[in-house]
């Protein structure tokens, strides 16, 4: 059974940073996209950034420069670390996985705030 772990959204500062972890486990491919993905209140959900098996990386144009996206092959575990995060990044955090199938994690709430 495929599955997705999200862990690290929590409060922040203004300013501050923070590291979400999604850890893939009961997926077959090693040729895979994973990514994050974050839905604001009353909006859609968007894409933050997306690294795929063969290292090729993507980000939304609001995140570059203050987020990192990585992943650790071997565990089948992405990363996302965020910077100088602003009070419009607050969401719920996805995390995804593309193979020949569409896995989504359960979310993590991220919310930036003084």
């Amino acid at each position: 059974q495929a599955r997705l772990v999200e862990s690290g959204g929590g409060l922040v500062q203004p300013g501050g940073s923070l590291r979400l972890s999604c850890a893939a486990s009961g997926i077959m491919s090693s040729s895979n996209t994973m990514g994050w993905y974050r839905q604001a209140p009353g909006k859609e959900r968007e894409l933050v950034a997306t690294i795929s098996s063969g290292g090729r990386i993507n980000y939304a144009d609001s995140v570059k420069g203050r987020f990192t996206i990585s992943r650790a092959y071997a565990q089948n575990t992405v990363y996302l670390q965020m910077n100088n995060l602003k009070p419009e990044d607050t969401a719920v955090y996805y995390c995804r996985l593309v193979t020949m199938t569409d896995y989504w994690g359960q979310g993590t709430q991220v919310t930036v705030s003084s």
